[in-house]
């Protein structure tokens, strides 16, 4: 064997030997960075196939791959917005099919709502902002129309309504406040303070039958059932204030039956204290109420007015009613037991001095935009301090339409409507005389959401006939509200 005694030939294969042993090692390392590329998606399985297959592989081949930073950058971000999006929907799944409890928006305010149905609550707010010129209310005697004008902004009402039916659909219930924001300059601030004016359970199970308990406004009359934010005008006739019932607090047996016959009809008898809203019986004697209702087209007909809702076939109802009482109060309101003009106040007069009976009979009907009811009221009131009896009548009669329905260039949001009322009344000083009173309105609304957003305009004729002075007067009234419900 021959000695390799050069030391530049030694010199020259340590130097190889160490370049092999660097060249291995970075072509080590650059196979592991090629494996991460591929595996952080970087770089295709193609682009690593022709890379890992090259002699001798650096790290700026690798990195000289057209791989565009943006592009993957994009593609993260679009990734993690699916992401997102997964998640989010899932998590919707998740709280519709599985969270106890629903919400929802619908005519009745914002609703919860158990799944299995068994537990309801809706809630309701509603407000009527209104102007009045030159009276605030009806003027009932001469003395009334030759008084002060007074043009007047007003937060007519304000109220919170809660309802719905726990336990079982069938067992509802429904409380009313009345914020009451508004009052005269001599009133005390107690005037304006919040109120329960309804508050009742239902027990109704079967549509033959039902009963009704709590307070509520009777079911008497039409116009007076009819919400205040369901009216055709800005406000209730000038019959309404002599013949409601109104609120009450007691007991009724109500019922649908025959439905979808000629027979449909609908009937109501009910037990109250008779003392209004809110006020203990005074004595034994009870007020006694009934309602007979044919919905004479086989279609039920609701306690709501105008044809906002355009009904599609006709519809219509026939209704009396009657109700007696013995106690304190010629009259009755929201504001609880009242007198008429000429009688005396209820703190004044003696138990069971006013024996009141009365008669209604109505009329209701709706048909594609169409819209008509009436109402006939006879009340009389035995004045038992002194023998006397008093015959008091009264009713209104009032329609409108939609003329867009006729007249396309109409708006189709524009209800016309007209009324008629009147009231015959004792005297408020002479009660052997009478007062006799009459109302001819004109009004227009404009719908934006049916009747949960409109704005009414009406325009009366107010007159006045006192038997004692032998006066006859008249005025006019103009009214603007916009009635909002959420």
């Amino acid at each position: 064997m021959k000695r390799i005694n050069s030391p530049i030939k030694l010199k020259h294969l340590v130097l190889a030997t160490f370049l092999m042993q660097a060249v291995s090692i970075a072509y080590a390392a650059d196979q592991a960075l090629l494996d991460i590329l591929l595996q952080n998606g970087a770089i295709t399985q193609e682009q690593y196939n022709g890379l890992i297959e090259q002699e001798s592989l650096t790290s700026a081949d690798i990195l000289g791959q057209p791989v565009a930073q943006e592009n993957v950058i994009e593609e993260s971000v679009i990734e993690e917005s699916a992401l997102e999006e997964m998640v989010a929907a899932e998590v919707s799944e998740q709280i519709e099919n599985e969270f106890p409890v629903t919400a929802s928006r619908d005519s009745s305010g914002f609703r919860l709502e158990t799944r299995d149905g068994n537990w309801q609550t809706n809630l309701q707010w509603r407000a009527q902002m209104r102007f009045t010129t030159p009276y605030r209310s009806d003027p009932r005697q001469i003395s009334s129309l030759n008084a002060q004008d007074q043009s007047n902004f007003e937060a007519r009402r304000l109220r919170m309504k809660i309802g719905g039916h726990g336990l079982k659909p069938w067992i509802q219930y429904y409380f009313e406040v009345d914020m009451q924001p508004s009052r005269d300059v001599d009133d005390s601030s107690s005037s304006s303070g919040a109120r329960v004016i309804d508050y009742r359970i239902d027990i109704a199970k079967w549509d033959w039958g039902g009963i009704r308990l709590g307070q509520w406004k009777v079911d008497l009359n039409r116009e007076r059932v009819d919400s205040s934010g369901r009216q055709q005008f800005v406000e209730r006739s000038i019959a309404n204030r002599v013949f409601t019932m109104d609120r009450q607090l007691g007991v009724q047996l109500r019922g649908h039956l025959f439905q979808d016959t000629p027979a449909d009809m609908r009937y109501y008898a009910g037990v109250f204290n008779g003392e209004g809203r809110g006020v203990n019986n005074t004595d034994n004697d009870l007020m006694y109420m009934a309602r007979l209702q044919w919905n004479f087209m086989g279609r039920d007909l609701s306690f709501r007015q105008t044809d906002v809702e355009y009904t599609e076939q006709p519809t219509g109802s026939l209704a009396i009613a009657g109700f007696t009482n013995t106690g304190s109060c010629t009259r009755w309101s929201s504001s609880g037991c009242g007198n008429l003009d000429g009688f005396a106040k209820p703190a004044l007069a003696t138990p069971g001095q006013f024996k009141t009976e009365q008669v209604v009979q109505e009329f209701a009907f709706k048909y594609k935009g169409f819209s008509a009811q009436q109402e006939f009221h006879r009340k009389v009131i035995d004045d038992q301090s002194d023998g006397s009896r008093h015959v008091l009548t009264g009713g209104y009669a009032q329609a409108g339409y939609f003329f867009h329905n006729l007249f396309p260039a109409i708006p189709a949001p524009l209800e016309l409507a007209i009324r008629y009322a009147y009231v015959d009344e004792p005297n408020a000083t002479n009660r052997a005389l009478e007062n006799d009173r009459e109302e001819f309105t004109l009004g227009a609304n404009w719908f934006f959401n049916g009747h949960d957003s409109k704005v009414t305009l009406d325009f009366s004729r107010l007159s006045v006939d006192d038997a004692l002075l032998a006066i006859e007067g008249s005025d006019n009234r103009m009214r603007i509200q916009w009635d909002v419900q959420f």
